[in-house]
């Protein structure tokens, strides 16, 4: 995918490849000033966007295995939520999640994280 070099909030989103760059069930890892970004495709063609570190042990969940909407951690078999990023119950933890849309066949990256988990 692709190397972001600086941050520029002015600009909303970035643009970091072609669906086709992501494999159905896999992800793609874009370099940000924030840290690692996982970019996650499913089976039909969602995208989502996740901080690329399991919140149980840091494991790197670009990684894991997708499952309908959801990753397994490829350290502990942890299931995050790729919607929100949140551990599926009774595991408890955040990975931050951030914007993500397509525009054709672009993915658009926001580097905003979203407000429903701490940005870690």
């Amino acid at each position: 995918m692709q190397h972001v070099e600086k941050l520029d909030m002015a600009q909303d989103w970035i643009e970091v490849g072609k669906l086709a760059d992501i494999p159905r069930l896999g992800a793609r890892v874009v370099n940000s000033p924030l840290g690692d970004i996982a970019v996650f495709r499913t089976a039909s063609d969602e995208v989502f966007a996740l901080r690329d570190k399991c919140p149980h042990k840091g494991g790197p969940l670009s990684q894991g295995i997708v499952h309908g909407k959801r990753v397994a951690c490829p350290l502990h078999d942890w299931k995050i939520h790729l919607d929100s990023g949140e551990a599926v119950a009774p595991d408890e933890g955040c990975a931050a999640s951030f914007p993500v849309k397509l525009d054709g066949d672009t993915v658009l990256l926001s580097l905003a994280a979203s407000d429903g988990c701490p940005n870690k």
